[in-house]
């Protein structure tokens, strides 16, 4: 009996992985299949961002608050860039959109560190001073 996308998505993924590996290509579901294989590469993008975006607004806090820095800080600073790294190495297409996944979690970041510093938007530069490089190297010493 066929699983219905909309009622178990779930389900229905467990199903269509069933029937690729039988080789069962004429049962497959591929409109949404083919939408659900590019749903997961959106996701993987988004996630990079969103962890670049938090390393870089921690990175832009760092720097503009230094009587504030903390092992949290430098906790939450070390845990993006691992899990910054992860997602590379588990995504290394990605690698070729650095410079704009750059460009999209730093507006992100400038934002938030806006909120969580209580400053105005100009007080951070309006372009990323950090290469990803720096950013996933940089290693937080409190003073």
């Amino acid at each position: 009996m066929a699983v219905h996308y909309e009622h178990d998505a779930y389900a229905w993924a467990l199903e269509q992985a069933g029937l690729l590996r039988a080789g069962k290509l004429e049962q497959l579901d591929l409109e949404h299949l083919a939408e659900v294989i590019e749903s997961m590469g959106k996701s993987e993008r988004r996630a990079l961002v969103s962890q670049l975006a938090r390393l870089l607004m921690h990175l832009l806090k760092w720097d503009h608050q230094p009587e504030r820095r903390s092992r949290s800080w430098r906790l939450t600073i070390i845990d993006a860039q691992a899990k910054t790294n992860r997602l590379l190495n588990d995504n290394p297409s990605l690698k070729a959109s650095l410079p704009e996944l750059m460009s999209e979690a730093y507006e992100d970041a400038r934002r938030a560190a806006a909120i969580e510093t209580d400053s105005e938007l100009h007080a951070f530069p309006e372009k990323c001073m950090y290469s990803f490089d720096e950013a996933v190297t940089f290693q937080p010493v409190e003073h």
